[in-house]
């Protein structure tokens, strides 16, 4: 996995292995507060599988340090805890870059006119292609605040593996598509009049409104709170919340309510 990788006009970067205390440090991260030593096993083991099947790309002068590659990959096997790495499928890079990011777009608006559009990017995801990240970004993720970028656009990966990014990714035999709508649809709908509301009266929420983008984002964020902050998702949205735990196949809320109440949490 060390191994030298070819990034930017050909220039080798040397991307390293995470030492033993890097995982060690990563593990102790609060987006991992309350699972068990099982549990903190199958992750290390679906994380080293992950860094082992992608190659890692820094680009634009990135120097990933062994807790970086380590941080990636252990928020990055959160999701599929339960699932499987095989559940993110077969693309197989891992683009970093320092900071955020700004590709040049064309977007064509409701008159046809075409427009190059320049907006900075945290992290983003290709169908079928490379899952990219800012190390600020990575930085940020994981302190049980809400924001987490690489949970964020590896939810994408699991939405895209059935094809259109829409929100619904591919659900297990004992769920209905019929049940995950009737959860997500109505909590989409209510959060873009909420997000309306909000920005009308210069109000803050507490939710991202970038799950207003789309039911893809919608689905993305979400994901986000869910193992983050997942006592705001079951309280804002129960119903999202009930059809994730059995989508995800985890149910954080229970696990932070056992952490929090264990007499030798700190």
């Amino acid at each position: 996995m060390a191994g030298i990788f070819q990034a930017l006009f050909g220039k080798p970067v040397s991307t390293p292995i995470p030492a033993e205390e890097d995982w060690r440090t990563v593990l102790e991260m609060p987006v991992f507060d309350g699972l068990g030593d099982n549990e903190r096993a199958t992750l290390r083991t679906l994380a080293e599988r992950l860094l082992a099947e992608k190659t890692i790309t820094p680009v634009s002068g990135a120097e990933p340090a062994g807790r970086d590659i380590a941080a990636v990959a252990a928020q990055a096997a959160l999701p599929v805890l339960n699932l499987g790495a095989s559940w993110y499928g077969t693309w197989n890079e891992i683009i970093l870059y320092p900071e955020q990011f700004v590709p040049e777009r064309e977007v064509t608006d409701d008159f046809g006119v075409v427009h190059r559009v320049r907006q900075p990017l945290s992290g983003e995801a290709w169908e079928g292609g490379p899952l990219i990240l800012s190390l600020d970004d990575v930085a940020a993720s994981g302190w049980r605040d809400g924001y987490n970028v690489v949970v964020h656009e590896f939810a994408h990966k699991l939405d895209m593996k059935n094809g259109a990014v829409d929100g619904l990714p591919p659900l297990h035999s004992d769920m209905a598509a019929a049940g995950w709508a009737a959860a997500f649809e109505p909590a989409y709908a209510d959060f873009c009049r909420r997000v309306d509301h909000a920005e009308r009266v210069g109000r803050e929420l507490d939710l991202d409104p970038y799950a207003s983008e789309s039911p893809a984002e919608f689905f993305a964020v979400l994901s986000e709170y869910f193992f983050e902050l997942p006592d705001l998702l079951a309280a804002e949205y129960p119903a999202v919340y009930a059809q994730m735990r059995r989508f995800y196949r985890q149910d954080p809320l229970k696990r932070l309510e056992a952490f929090s109440h264990d007499p030798a949490t700190p």
